[in-house]
């Protein structure tokens, strides 16, 4: 039986414990978190050919250090967001295999025109629906970075941190990257048991059974459409 819901409707995670570490992440990754480390002033540029566990320690205490100095950052500027993300968390991110697998089969049926629209739309709906909540960042907010086991030759793993804030409980939130030719990226990542590339499969799965490509295309179109902020340029 088909999902009778319009194919515009797009849901995303409600509580706000959730949402709170969807922006912890996706302002990393869509958040390579938001929330540093360490309260550590002094910044060395993350290299995808770090360690993938001290490539996310790096960049999320990049990101940080960001939001504390740019308070138009801070409040929400969409400018400011999109360049924060650009110069920042786009390096070291996969987006393109995060959309690949969100889609799921649709990708394979999609023209190369279809996946472009389908990535573009896909970064700035999580532009829209995380980006505007950076301003809930606190000053006692951090990640603490928990144990990292991995083979050494392994090309896919997991980094694991929790995200506190001195508010709110503790958020886990695991990273999942893949060894690529240009170093480590992050392309999934887990926050209170739900991994964002199944969350979002499930939802895409049902648009696309009513219409294919294009009705995921819509819906994502439909929603960004309905959000406030500007798409990246």
């Amino acid at each position: 039986m088909h999902d009778s819901r319009p194919v515009s409707t797009l849901r995303t995670p409600a509580l706000s414990r959730l949402r709170l570490g969807w922006l912890a992440s996706w302002l990393v990754a869509l958040a390579l978190a938001a929330f540093a480390a360490t309260q550590a002033r002094a910044q060395t540029t993350p290299s995808p050919q770090d360690p993938p566990d001290v490539m996310v320690q790096k960049a999320a205490n990049n990101v940080l250090e960001r939001i504390r100095k740019d308070q138009e950052l801070k409040s929400g500027s969409p400018e400011k967001i999109n360049q924060a993300i650009d110069e920042l968390i786009i390096p070291y991110v996969d987006f393109e295999k995060t959309t690949r697998l969100a889609v799921g089969r649709y990708w394979r049926d999609a023209t190369p025109d279809q996946r472009t629209a389908l990535v573009r739309e896909f970064r700035n709906m999580l532009v829209r629906t995380y980006g505007g909540s950076v301003s809930a960042i606190t000053p006692q907010a951090k990640v603490e970075m928990r144990p990292f086991r991995a083979e050494p030759d392994a090309t896919d793993v997991v980094v694991r941190t929790t995200v506190t804030d001195g508010q709110r409980d503790p958020i886990p939130v695991d990273y999942r990257l893949e060894k690529t030719d240009q170093g480590w990226k992050i392309y999934d990542l887990n926050v209170l048991g739900v991994w964002f590339i199944q969350n979002y499969r499930n939802q895409f799965s049902s648009i696309g059974s009513q219409g294919g490509v294009d009705a995921i295309i819509k819906a994502l179109a439909t929603r960004n459409q309905k959000m406030e902020t500007p798409p990246a340029r």
